[in-house]
């Protein structure tokens, strides 16, 4: 949200904002920007200066939101993320990253390759770009690049994000059943991503992962380019080598052969990148300036992030799902010989029962496997499927990993990690939440 409030003021828009808190680098940005904030709900600011013409409403407003109950009864305009982008990022050549995992990512690298290209297109992704770029502009071509979130829009519309952005061109990463608190069925996520694809013009462009299941690829009529490592897909990649400095892989496509190299740490960049790659080319770029702006994209923050590189290594990466997990440390457990220690904490779908058996040998490439205290969440009463918390979700990967601990205390989390942690060992943190200060308390 911070990213297209500075979007915003940089196009001319007088814009203020509210949150239960702000922190840097969030704040830092705002106050770069000469945007006023504050925290908590205070209708007496919001209106200081007159009602204000356009409220972005988060899903973080809850409905005895004070400023959200404002709005509501003096009829202001409102709007929410996905609908705001709708209105004023999205162009006739609407270019959406969609997926599992690896959205926010394509997202930050085809919004990278197009500017280096001078496409100048509108773009949002989630995530703090390495490459010093704010995560959202409106630009001023007919090109935009987005970030195509599967979560629900907001409070009043529970359809995902990414139906509001018209999509003529879908880069499809993967579809692998997440977020039950949204979607309580595997086929109930996959019916958005069905959607999804119907949806794109007979003049569209869908390019799609092997990853992604057949029922899901075919169906768009409109051209479809795969890519992957079976020697099947439009575009394969191959020769995957991951060093502690950085990636590289080459892709073939017909007779072609492009060598890329990337400073991003994870076999699954090779992934990432080669349906970038495979975006661009579509789009007419010539194959050598592609390759020459994915070798100058530097990733963004908390995306297999290395926050300390000593005798230890310390991780940082927002992988909250068992399936992103699972990828994250695959790809450490090929860099590193030491253990691996992982403190992992799920966003709030994860957290579901029904969710449980996603856990299954998801941490085999970690020596052990810690929880955290969880964060509390908020709950409806009425709803049978109650979010677990730690003692739980310790139990359930318990069941196909032999060092599990449960640990709610962060000091002692701390100390613990301290104390057993050798040389060439690797600490992991990841989860979608922010461990209250224990990874710089850990690296200080």
């Amino acid at each position: 949200m911070s990213a297209l409030a500075i979007a915003y003021n940089k196009r001319g828009y007088k814009v203020t904002g509210s949150d239960k808190g702000f922190y840097p680098p969030v704040s830092t940005n705002l106050q770069e920007a000469g945007i006023e904030f504050y925290p908590g709900w205070h209708v007496e600011k919001m209106t200081a200066k007159g009602d204000p013409d356009v409220v972005i409403v988060g899903n973080v407003a809850g409905s005895e939101n004070p400023e959200w109950q404002y709005v509501q009864e003096h009829q202001i305009e409102y709007l929410s993320y996905p609908e705001a982008i709708a209105k004023d990022f999205v162009q006739k050549n609407s270019i959406v990253c969609a997926g599992t995992y690896g959205k926010s990512t394509s997202a930050s690298i085809l919004s990278w390759v197009l500017l280096e290209a001078g496409f100048d297109p509108s773009y949002m992704f989630g995530g703090i770009s390495l490459n010093d770029i704010p995560a959202a502009t409106i630009g001023d071509s007919d090109y935009s690049v987005l970030e195509g979130d599967e979560y629900k829009s907001a409070r009043w519309d529970n359809g995902a994000k990414f139906f509001h952005y018209s999509p003529t061109h879908l880069l499809l990463t993967s579809v692998v059943w997440d977020h039950a608190d949204v979607y309580p069925t595997e086929k109930s996520y996959e019916n958005a991503f069905e959607k999804l694809v119907k949806g794109l013009p007979e003049n569209g462009r869908l390019v799609v992962s092997e990853k992604v299941p057949e029922q899901i690829a075919k169906l768009p009529n409109c051209q479809i380019v795969t890519y992957g490592k079976g020697e099947n897909n439009d575009y394969r990649y191959d020769d995957v080598k991951t060093t502690k400095e950085g990636t590289s892989f080459t892709i073939y496509n017909n007779s072609n052969t492009y060598n890329i190299s990337t400073s991003s740490l994870g076999d699954y960049m090779a992934d990432n990148m080669t349906g970038c790659f495979v975006m661009a080319h579509q789009l007419g770029m010539k194959p050598e300036n592609i390759i020459k702006h994915l070798s100058t994209y530097k990733n963004i923050k908390r995306r297999l992030e290395k926050r300390f590189d000593g005798d230890i290594t310390v991780f940082d990466d927002i992988a909250h799902s068992p399936t992103k997990a699972e990828k994250v440390l695959e790809s450490i457990r090929k860099l590193y010989d030491g253990k691996i220690f992982v403190v992992f904490e799920p966003n709030t779908g994860n957290r579901k029962p029904a969710s449980l058996p996603g856990y299954d040998n998801a941490f085999v490439s970690a020596d052990e496997v810690i929880i955290p205290r969880l964060s509390r969440v908020k709950v409806d009463e009425e709803d049978p499927d109650k979010p677990i918390y730690g003692k739980e979700l310790a139990n359930a990967i318990a069941k196909t990993h032999s060092n599990v601990h449960f640990m709610p205390n962060d000091d002692e989390l701390v100390e613990y990690l301290l104390q057993e942690t050798k040389k060439g060992d690797v600490v992991a943190f990841l989860g979608s939440h922010g461990f209250r200060g224990m990874i710089s308390q850990l690296v200080s």
